[in-house]
């Protein structure tokens, strides 16, 4: 069933059609080697879409906790560990307790949260039976169906985007509860998603598709986050822990500090097909942009109301519109003149760059570039996909494209794309940050050419101290803002990079995965559910029980597993040396 929600539902729901509804989101916990530092938007913005037809949505983020107890000291949990199972009941208990019975409960999250779904469906459906229990957003869009078979308590998957099946699945709740299903099944009130009958009970299938104006949509009900039910303050938590940067402990060094910032998202979908990325909870290749003025007006409620002093764009497609840059540079540009705005987005390399082939086969550079304009509008930092610097990965990832018809440049021994050296050097004559993330283990990557990418990043470090004298502070800083930390290649279902021959072979060999013959899809089976539950954000190296890494590499697995334990102690010369 692929049936997106048609404009005339939406046109013809009055504004107080779920009036008394209600609806509570649960965001799943994520990173617990991290502090929490992006509120939970999606069920955020789900709340806001739904108070405009008058439900009455909670919200309860199981992420926001980190505890600080012997348990976090023994596993080396620095800033503490997340709730347990046993604490998440309570918090769910007291909070249901005071909001009262509810029509609908939605859980969040990526594909690395089965687990936590798992344990939680059981939790809600022990608590409040009667509501109507629907899981949402990465995990969902990825395993649709199939995830009834892992988390049998479940009464619908909704995949896809939500802003407008929201609406529907909250309607449907409605029916179920004033009616009962078999009087609102028969009166066609639950058309067309019903998917099923199930050992007596109903299940649905929501396909959401794109609302058709992205600017029309609220702005996230953060206002639901200002504190849970026992009165810890869930926003401000948010609010205090930087974006990015080194005290964020993920990927994004900085060369700057945030004491207040706040994340949104600038567009929806992706209109470029890497291999290794999985895009279908964001709208999947349906690229859509928000406006320059309705970012704009978000950027300047959010310094009113929240006194941020950044603001991150967590999408990866910002700078894809020059137009849309230069509409907002013209927008926030006294602002940003001021002093008074700092904000950072994602974009490529190639579009930092602006470069252009020429019919002699030579290349040029646009008269207005992208991240000058940036920078007029007040950014300071923009993240780059980079992934690989060698030219023969970025081919093999789906990368190779634009990154790679400028040719190729030789510096220090390595030969890298043009589109990256003259995207960095761009970035830093506009006054931008770069930071680039990279992946090792792609398939078919040798050493060689993750040497490139490690060669990529020291030669980062010579051009941000360009002039610095080597062992002063502006020097050590310098280096630390350039990120040196390599995620590992991670085989996500749904993905193409799951579909390659070695792929395949390789988790069928270590976790004994069973894939379809002609559609070369996995057997959904316990091997696979546990294959699933060993995936994380790509941080860590997945080894089976035996301790075989998934090594989708030309390298050995010795030379693999050596590898990555010198980029995790981030010794970048031994991996030269090697």
């Amino acid at each position: 069933m692929n049936i997106a929600i048609p404009g005339a539902f939406l046109d013809s729901l009055e504004r107080n059609a779920l009036k008394g509804v209600k609806v509570t989101f649960i965001n799943m916990p994520i990173r617990e080697q991290a502090k929490p530092n992006n509120p939970p938007a999606g069920p955020a913005l789900l709340a806001a879409r739904l108070r405009e037809y008058g439900a009455e949505p909670t919200i309860i983020d199981l992420n926001i906790y980190r505890i600080k107890d012997a348990e976090a000291e023994r596993r080396g949990l620095e800033l503490g560990r997340s709730l347990n199972f046993q604490e998440a009941r309570g918090l769910i208990g007291r909070t249901l307790a005071k909001a009262g019975g509810q029509h609908l409960i939605g859980m969040s999250g990526l594909i690395t949260t089965l687990s936590w779904q798992t344990e939680v469906a059981r939790i809600v459906k022990d608590l409040d039976p009667d509501a109507i229990l629907v899981s949402g957003g990465g995990l969902a869009t990825q395993f649709r169906s199939a995830l009834f078979e892992w988390i049998p308590e479940l009464d619908a998957v909704s995949h896809s985007e939500g802003d407008d099946v929201v609406l529907k699945i909250a309607l449907d709740a409605k029916a179920i509860r004033d009616h009962g299903f078999e009087k609102a099944y028969a009166a066609g009130r639950l058309s067309p998603f019903f998917l099923e009958m199930h050992e007596n009970r109903p299940r649905f299938l929501y396909h959401g598709g794109r609302t058709p104006n992205l600017d029309a949509l609220p702005y996230p009900a953060y206002d639901l986050l200002l504190q849970d039910v026992d009165g810890f303050p869930v926003l401000e938590e948010y609010l205090a822990a930087p974006v990015w940067g080194g005290s964020a402990r993920n990927s994004s060094a900085t060369s700057f500090e945030m004491k207040r910032s706040i994340s949104t998202i600038s567009s929806r979908g992706c209109p470029f097909a890497c291999k290794f990325c999985f895009r279908g909870a964001q709208g999947e290749r349906n690229y859509g942009v928000r406006s320059a003025q309705d970012l704009a007006n978000e950027f300047m409620d959010y310094q009113i109301r929240y006194k941020v002093d950044f603001i991150g764009l967590m999408d990866d497609n910002f700078m894809v519109s020059p137009k849309r840059i230069t509409e907002l540079a013209d927008l926030l540009e006294p602002l940003a003149r001021a002093g008074d705005l700092r904000w950072g987005a994602h974009g490529r390399l190639d579009e930092a760059a602006d470069l252009r082939p020429t019919r002699g086969g030579g290349y040029k550079m646009a008269e207005v570039l992208r991240v000058k304009e940036m920078r007029r509008a007040g950014c300071i930092y923009i993240g780059f996909g980079a992934e690989s610097a060698s030219p023969k990965v970025l081919d093999d990832m789906g990368k190779g494209g634009f990154m790679l018809n400028v040719g190729l440049e030789k510096i220090g021994g390595f030969e890298f794309p043009r589109a990256m050296t003259q995207g960095m050097r761009n970035t830093l004559e506009a006054d931008i940050h770069g930071n680039c993330t990279w992946i090792m283990g792609y398939p078919g990557e040798n050493l060689r050419d993750l040497q490139t990418s490690i060669g990529f990043i020291r030669w980062q470090q010579d051009l941000v101290t360009e002039g610095l004298k080597a062992g002063t502070e502006d020097h050590d800083k310098a280096i630390a803002s350039i990120n040196t930390s390599v995620f590992t290649a991670t085989a996500y279902p749904g993905t193409e990079m799951f579909q390659h021959p070695k792929v395949r072979k390789v988790i069928g060999e270590v976790f004994d995965l069973k894939f379809d013959p002609k559609t070369h899809q996995p057997v959904a089976d316990e091997n696979f559910r546990q294959y699933v539950l060993e995936l994380n954000d790509a941080t860590k190296m997945i080894t089976n029980a035996d301790g075989r890494p998934l090594n989708y590499s030309d390298m050995t697995d010795d030379q693999f597993v050596e590898v990555r334990e010198m980029l995790d102690a981030r010794d970048l010369d031994g991996v030269l040396g090697l």
